[in-house]
């Protein structure tokens, strides 16, 4: 719960931000990010750090008739906020040049100066892409519910040996070395033309100019960025596919849940408070349990469709028992964000679950690490029959009283101009 005036007089206080999704991504972390980082709200955010997550992400916003789907961009950097990709993010440079791009395209001039980059950061090239593609298709019906971008390989390819970095990309002999020795890894999995030595030269070509063009910076950067001012941090996918805490065995390759944003705050004797988003139902891309899962509800998804690897886009109403977990692997949050609340048709919610043992109102939360735990809950999940009730005509205060954590910013539209700023209106 809130304390200590953290949001003092509608303000969100003078300290930093970590902004999570509670669910399985999608609800709407990037507008939130994108309205904390307009000029025009008063929050004087001096850089957007991303702290998980790589190409995967799409943080859809619309902002004064121009969308942009950030990706490895921090989605403030339509107001201009410089983004800081942290050591704990996969940087994919060729997606990030076409990022870039786009953005120059919106308007935003030379996007790469907004950017500054970890060297220690894993780097995802075509090889990890490859084969991430290669080992779901094997997987067929079972699939897990992959982007299909490389996050998981380069993610499992880095605990095992000595992967591309950042700072390679500065260092043409030791990236050739690391891709030779990643093709050859890959080479009974993927496709031959995937990791032909003359490709890898192709690769290390393009690696150089990116270095060229980006500013590589080292650990010492956060604490820069921190003495300008206030940081964001923005989060990818939703805690329900954390590595650690989420459904296994569909999850990402990626700590969602803040813990990592927490350390490196504390590594600089900083803190944050914690902004937990979520939409007025549920959603889920691809495979998994979605206990609230309904077929029939019909809401316009513009920015989300079919994906080869990851499936279909699935709707839900709302669901305080998966979503009190999100909380609780948080860690607790200090504020939430609620959006989607124009979205039509949505009437009910569960807040419990009926089980061949009873009912369930609560999902324990298990030792972090123990996917064997972590299965246990998805085998669950997979059983319940949700017990739904209708949703008041102002669901705000049924989001606070089932999560225990008060509604500071709420949304009834797509655009930044459709938000609504709790915190100020509670002031006045």
């Amino acid at each position: 719960m809130i304390g200590g005036g953290v949001f003092a007089k509608g303000k969100l206080g003078n300290r930093h931000l970590i902004v999570v999704d509670l669910g399985f991504g999608d609800a709407g972390k990037g507008a939130t990010v994108d309205w904390l980082c307009a000029p025009e709200n008063g929050y004087d955010v001096r850089a957007v750090v991303r702290f998980n997550g790589g190409v995967q992400a799409a943080h859809n916003v619309v902002a004064a008739g121009r969308h942009h789907t950030f990706a490895q961009f921090g989605s403030g950097t339509l107001s201009g906020v410089p983004t800081l990709l942290s050591r704990h993010m996969l940087v994919e440079p060729i997606a990030l040049a076409g990022e870039a791009r786009r953005l120059a395209a919106l308007g935003i001039p030379d996007p790469l100066a907004l950017l500054w980059i970890d060297g220690r950061a894993l780097l995802t090239t075509p090889i990890h892409r490859a084969a991430n593609r290669a080992r779901e298709d094997t997987r067929g019906a079972s699939r897990h519910g992959s982007c299909g971008l490389g996050i998981g390989e380069t993610a499992r390819y880095a605990l095992e040996f000595d992967a591309p970095r950042v700072v390679d990309c500065r260092r043409p002999a030791v990236l050739r070395a690391k891709l030779r020795r990643l093709a050859e890894h890959y080479g009974p999995l993927v496709a031959p033309s995937a990791h032909r030595y003359d490709s890898i030269d192709d690769l290390v070509a393009m690696y150089r100019e990116f270095a060229s063009a980006v500013r590589i910076v080292g650990p010492e950067a956060l604490a820069v960025a921190a003495r300008r001012g206030r940081l964001v941090f923005e989060g990818a996918q939703g805690v329900l596919l954390d590595e650690w805490r989420g459904l296994h065995p569909h999850t990402t390759w990626s700590t969602v849940e803040p813990r990592r944003a927490r350390a490196m705050l504390a590594e600089i004797g900083s803190d944050a408070a914690v902004l937990g988003v979520t939409r007025t139902y549920l959603t889920r891309h691809g495979a998994g349990p979605f206990p609230t899962e309904d077929k029939t509800l019909s809401i316009r998804e513009p920015h989300n469709t079919f994906g080869r690897y990851q499936g279909e886009f699935r709707l839900g109403h709302a669901d305080s028992v998966l979503l009190r977990y999100g909380v609780a692997a948080c860690g607790g949050i200090d504020g939430l964000v609620v959006n989607h609340l124009d979205a039509p048709g949505i009437r009910y919610a569960a807040t419990e679950y009926r089980t061949e043992s009873g009912t369930v109102r609560s999902l324990e939360l298990g030792p972090w690490q123990d996917l064997a735990h972590q299965r246990r809950m998805t085998d669950l999940l997979e059983t319940v029959d949700p017990v739904l009730t209708e949703l008041p005509a102002d669901p705000i205060g049924w989001f606070e009283r089932e999560l225990d954590a008060p509604v500071v910013l709420a949304a009834a539209g797509p655009d930044r101009a459709d938000r609504i700023n709790l915190l100020a209106a509670r002031a006045a």
